[in-house]
């Protein structure tokens, strides 16, 4: 049989990998490429989608966590302020304040960890082309600082009476 024009033999390769797969030790893997990550941004300049990077900035991290925090005592602080007779403004959430502390607190908790973790995947991507999504971090934490100042005043002045 003859050959076709433009194809060649397969040559044999050789193997060039130095060590195991690691794809066998996940965990290993998980724990080195965290303390160790390859890509802390975009290979290039066009690759700005979430996917491009495994690293994020720690000062998120906190602002996350902070977050997070101050979502748990303004929790808190709502349920303490509706024992002394105020009421919920915001609908959705005052349905669920009549109904179970726990449900309520489960509801809030899990809709503002599922919004800072999708603002820290996001968080270098440019929103509208200019903002960078990681700024809208530091909106949310300074507006649940303002929240939790005002839910103080609010259960200061009914300790008052």
């Amino acid at each position: 049989m003859s050959e076709l024009p433009g194809l060649h033999k397969k040559t044999q390769m050789t193997d060039r990998r130095r060590s195991s797969d690691r794809r066998q030790h996940p965990l290993r893997s998980l724990v080195f490429g965290h303390f160790t990550p390859r890509r802390r941004g975009p290979r290039r300049a066009r690759d700005g989608s979430i996917a491009s990077t495994d690293w994020y900035e720690p000062r998120w991290m906190v602002i996350a966590v902070a977050i997070l925090l101050l979502s748990i005592c303004d929790a808190v602080l709502t349920l303490t302020l509706i024992g002394h007779g105020a009421l919920e403004e915001n609908p959705v959430m005052a349905v669920l304040v009549r109904g179970s502390t726990g449900g309520f607190a489960a509801v809030k908790l899990g809709l503002t960890a599922a919004g800072v973790m999708l603002l820290m995947a996001l968080a270098r991507v440019r929103a509208f082309g200019r903002l960078p999504v990681g700024t809208l971090l530091y909106l949310v934490l300074a507006a649940y600082s303002l929240l939790i100042v005002y839910e103080l005043r609010m259960l200061y002045s009914f300790a008052k009476f």
